[in-house]
Formats: C-alpha cells, sequence, structure tokens
C-alpha cells in the first residue's frame, strides 16, 4: 500500500503552480512557431513574436507568462490503495499548495479569486480555493493535472442542450467568432460532447490538458467520430480568417479537442471551452517516494524570434500627443509608447463613473491622457513592476462614453476588439483605442520604467497607477472613425483565404 504525505502534495501542487506560471509546455511552443513560420498577416505574425520572445523571457526570468496568473483547476485520479499520512482533507492539502505558490516571495502570482462573487467580490488574497476534481481508481499512486485558466478565455466558454439532429459543426462554427480575441488566439480549443450539462463542460475543460499533436492525427487519419471532429473543427475554424488576437490571419487554433460521453436519447450536450496563448498545465504522479519532480523545457525549444519593424512603426509621446495626432493613426498602425500612461480596469471605472455621477473629483486627471486597461503582477526584486499584459476591453464598454464624455479621456489601451457601444462612443469623441498584445506580459513590463500608485489603492491590482514608459508596442485597433481592425482584419482574411485557395492547416 502506497502512503502519501501531506506535505508532498502540497509541495508538489505548489511546485506545479509556480512551474507552469513561466513555462510553457514544449508541445505549445512548437505549435506556436509553426504558426509564426506560415502566417501571413503582419500584423498576426507580429503578434505571435511578442508571445514567443515573452514565452522565452519568462522561462530565463522565471516570471509569469500573464499577468493573469489564472484560477487554479486541479484534476486528481486517486488509486484505491492509496492511504493518506495526513491530517487535512485532500481540498484543503491542494489549497494549501496554491496558496504556498501564489505567495512564493520569489515569484510573486496575481491573486484573482473573489469570494461573495454577486456581493462583496472579495479577494482572497492567496488565489484560493481552486477547483477540485477526483476520480477513484483501481491502483497506488496519485496522478494530477494542475492548470491555472485565465479569467480572459474562461469568459468565452460556451454550452448549448442541442438537438439530437443538430450539427456540432455548425454549431462551433457559429460560436468561435461570437467569442471575439478576448481570448487571446491563437490557443486551443476543449470541445465536450455528451452527458448531461456539467458532464459535457468538465469533458471540455479535461480535453484541454491533452498535448498539441493534430498534425500526427492528420498523418495518421481519423479512428472516430471524436478524431473526425478535431480535423473538421480545426480546418474550418482557421478559414474563419480571426487570427492571431483576432487581428485576421492564417492561424485561429492551433488544435482542436473533442471528448465525448454517452448521453440521453433526447439530448445532445456540447460545451466549448478556449485555452488562450498562456496554456497552463502540467501532469505528475506522486508514488509515495516524496514530491513531485518536473523537468523543464530546454533553451533551445524556444525559436529565436526578433520581431520585425516595419514602415507603419511610429513613436508617440504620450506626454505631448495631441487630437490630431491621434487622427493620423490608421488601424493596423504599430506605435510605441512612450511617456506617462494611467491604468484602470473594472473596478476603478465602476468607481470613477459613480464619483462622476455624484460630482465629485477624481483622485486623478485624465484630461488628454491614456488608460491602460491592466491589472499587474506585484513587483520582486528590483522590478519597476510584474508582467502587465492587457486585460479584456469589452468589459470598460459600459464605461467608455461617461469616461470619453466627462473626463477628457484621449484613448484606451486594452486586449481584443471594442463592441459597438465602445465603438460609437469612440467615433462620437474622435477618440482611438491601441490594442496590446495578450500573452505577452512580461515583454509589456520590461517597457515600463516607473509606476506609482496614484488613484485606489485600496484596490490592490486594481488600482489606479501612472506608468513611464519606454516603447510600448500596440497596435491601433480602432481608430476615430470608428473603424476596427478585429472587423476588417477577419473578414479580409477570410476572404483571401477562399479566393487564394490557402492551406490553413
Amino acid at each position: 500500500m502506497t502512503v502519501i504525505r501531506q506535505e508532498d502534495l502540497i509541495e508538489s501542487v505548489a511546485g506545479a503552480l509556480q512551474f507552469i506560471s513561466y513555462y510553457h509546455p514544449v508541445d505549445f511552443i512548437k505549435a506556436m512557431d509553426l504558426a509564426y513560420q506560415r502566417e501571413q498577416n503582419p500584423a498576426a505574425k507580429d503578434a505571435i513574436a511578442q508571445i514567443l520572445i515573452n514565452s522565452r523571457m519568462c522561462a530565463q526570468g522565471h516570471r509569469p507568462i500573464c499577468q493573469d496568473t489564472g484560477i487554479v483547476t486541479v484534476f486528481l485520479k486517486v488509486g484505491m490503495n492509496v492511504q493518506w499520512e495526513a491530517d487535512m482533507s485532500v481540498t484543503d492539502m491542494c489549497n494549501a499548495g496554491i496558496r504556498r505558490a501564489y505567495m512564493d516571495p520569489s515569484n510573486l502570482l496575481r491573486a484573482s479569486i473573489l469570494a461573495d462573487p454577486d456581493g462583496a467580490r472579495a479577494n482572497t488574497k492567496d488565489n484560493t480555493p481552486g477547483v477540485i476534481h477526483y476520480e477513484i481508481v483501481p491502483g497506488d499512486t496519485v496522478e494530477i493535472h494542475v492548470a491555472a485558466k485565465g479569467g480572459g478565455s474562461e469568459a468565452k466558454s460556451k454550452f448549448a442542450m442541442l438537438n439530437p439532429s443538430d450539427s456540432v459543426v455548425d454549431w462551433v462554427l457559429n460560436m468561435v467568432p461570437q467569442m471575439g480575441a478576448g481570448w487571446c488566439p491563437p490557443g486551443m480549443l476543449g470541445i465536450g460532447i455528451g452527458g448531461t450539462a456539467e458532464k459535457a463542460m468538465l469533458l471540455a475543460k479535461e480535453s484541454l490538458l491533452e498535448p498539441i499533436d493534430i498534425q500526427d492525427l492528420k498523418d495518421r487519419g481519423a479512428t472516430n467520430r471524436a478524431e473526425e471532429l478535431r480535423l473538421e473543427l480545426h480546418e474550418k475554424v482557421n478559414k474563419l480568417g480571426i487570427g492571431a488576437q483576432g487581428l485576421g490571419g492564417l492561424t485561429t487554433v492551433m488544435d482542436v479537442k473533442v471528448k465525448d460521453y454517452p448521453s440521453h436519447a433526447a439530448n445532445k450536450a456540447i460545451a466549448m471551452i478556449p485555452n488562450c496563448a498562456a496554456t497552463r498545465h502540467t501532469h505528475f504522479t506522486l508514488d509515495g517516494t516524496g514530491a513531485a519532480t518536473l523537468t523543464p523545457p530546454k533553451l533551445e525549444d524556444w525559436p529565436e524570434v526578433t520581431r520585425e519593424a516595419g514602415a507603419n512603426v511610429k513613436r508617440v509621446d504620450l506626454n505631448t500627443v495631441t487630437k490630431d495626432d491621434v487622427k493620423s493613426w490608421k488601424p493596423g498602425d504599430t506605435l510605441l509608447l512612450c511617456g506617462k500612461m494611467l491604468t484602470g480596469r473594472d473596478a476603478a471605472h465602476k468607481k470613477m463613473v459613480d464619483m462622476i455621477a455624484r460630482g465629485e473629483p477624481l483622485p486623478v486627471s485624465m484630461e488628454g491622457r491614456f488608460i491602460y486597461y491592466v491589472g499587474p503582477v506585484d513587483p520582486v526584486g528590483d522590478e519597476v513592476v510584474g508582467p502587465a499584459g492587457p486585460t479584456t476591453a469589452t468589459r470598460m464598454d459600459k464605461f467608455t462614453r461617461t469616461m470619453l464624455e466627462k473626463t477628457g479621456l484621449l484613448g484606451m489601451i486594452g486586449k481584443a476588439e471594442r463592441g459597438p457601444t465602445a465603438i460609437e462612443a469612440i467615433k462620437d469623441h474622435e477618440s482611438v483605442y491601441l490594442m496590446a498584445v495578450g500573452g505577452a506580459a512580461y515583454l509589456v513590463a520590461q517597457a515600463i520604467k516607473s509606476s506609482t500608485v496614484v488613484g485606489f489603492p485600496e484596490l490592490g491590482m486594481e488600482a489606479i497607477y501612472e506608468f513611464d514608459l519606454e516603447d510600448m508596442p500596440v497596435t491601433v485597433a480602432v481608430d476615430y472613425t470608428g473603424e476596427s481592425i478585429h472587423k476588417t482584419g477577419p473578414q479580409l482574411w477570410k476572404a483571401k483565404i477562399e479566393e487564394q485557395a490557402i492551406v490553413v492547416s
């Protein structure tokens, strides 16, 4: 009989979460490199380059790939012959491991978990509790998968109860464009089919733990319906032309995973969960000999990638930028931002809009300024700020008109597309929206030369900061006329793929 010690599980979960915070799986690196080599859209190619450069930097610096270090999910297959040497429940041990990982002073991870989710939404400050799943199986070991899932990609999860005769392919192809780019493509789609509602969602999440191997499947051919769906959906989703970060291009998904389960005759449950460019998961087995040891990728597993500055790159001084300058920018232009920029995301925007409604002065003037939607990781050592990638911009859409009308804000920076409400407000106020690459948080942080909290310090990572920048890369996503590259880019590349019969997979 195998005896598993409490400390071994706690330390293994903690070590795994630290490991996946800065190491991409090798299969992900290789798939992303293949997407980079094949990409023909310069904007999408640059986005993939930033993700790859960021990944290598994080592996070397042992700092988070993304500022959103995720909600933790742990899957355990517990052998029936295992005995525990512990005074805590297995769930409590897993949460102790999460707590240890996220509060590790050598690599602080952002605590994003809020208790009382429809009430006070108070941060638990240590990223617990995680979501723990168990399966009791024959054997004398404990097999564990640990994953950390960012909120931006998790928010794009989809579920439906289809009629038995409905097409899974049609449903997926209808849903993927509705997901926008907030899930940070290129990534993976996990699809669960069958069972009950909750079983389909669990199947979709579990499928994302599998390695990227679509090329191997193409080489050997499908042997069952799930594999047929994988091949068909991989090709057809990429033909949508959504591309990296939704800018238009050849690779939207690097793999599609499908798991199914027997279903009631009247039902066809289907769930789809995307995994983003910060794919973070690992697997280990406890056999009673101590804590797990994980082998890091080799530095040569990362490709040597350099960003190519095109003719449309412009350096912008945020300290002196004017509305006339903004009007000269075109969708798809690459900008390098210098000077002082403010930050603020959901909680800060809600407080500011409430203060405006009450006629109260804001803690800092927004007149002629740019605001970056970000909640950075705390710095360690001599860092000015920890990884500081963008958060999903559409969550700020409902605040955008008020901010532009009442504060004199000139522009905004975030992740992925803006919705119609925000685009209309941008057009009306001749403002601009710039997009930073999701999945390049540590790379972005290198452009931040100083950081000061200037408002709402009680909000922690959601406080208003002032960053002093040197060459932060962004793309013009919505110009002052309301033209959005997240609309025109995918339309253009979908047409190119169809007209030129470009092979996308």
